[in-house]
């Protein structure tokens, strides 16, 4: 596994940066770690070596990320074995997923301002985010175009 002073010190500031924003932290910790292994993955033995966690913490962490298409789940062949992994292009891929995401957060907005009251500040934020989420996807893949056109 990749270590160094210099790479271990970028994972844990950025992984305690994220964490600070909100992010949870042992799931900021396995992303930043993967992210600096240079194959992109590991098993959750090796990440439980490598992070100093559980195994309870690393399974909770890797859930996580898999939930928002950060991470991907791989059989390691003829084991009951897994490698986790990013994806290439990782932050690409994780926003491009978020459409459908977008797209149930503007039906719940639409249906809880239509029962709230109709001259009440809680519609009027409910409309708001329905149409922040609408905008969003609309214009995220627009976006996420640009930037693959400056990756070629």
């Amino acid at each position: 596994m990749s270590t160094g002073p210099g790479i271990d010190d970028f994972a844990e500031q950025t992984a305690a940066t994220l964490a600070a924003a909100g992010f949870p932290r042992m799931a900021a910790r396995v992303m930043m770690m993967l992210m600096t292994e240079e194959s992109g993955s590991a098993t959750a033995e090796e990440l439980v070596e490598r992070l100093g966690a559980s195994a309870a913490a690393i399974s909770g962490a890797v859930r996580y990320l898999q939930s928002l298409s950060i991470v991907r789940r791989h059989t390691v062949p003829g084991t009951r074995r897994h490698r986790y992994e990013l994806p290439e292009h990782v932050w690409y891929a994780t926003s491009s997923s978020q459409t459908p995401l977008y797209t149930h957060l503007i039906a719940l907005a639409e249906k809880g301002a239509t029962a709230l009251p109709p001259e009440s500040k809680a519609r009027d934020r409910a409309v708001e985010m329905a149409d922040y989420f609408r905008f969003m996807r609309e214009r995220l893949p627009r976006l996420l175009e640009e930037w693959q056109a400056t990756r070629q």
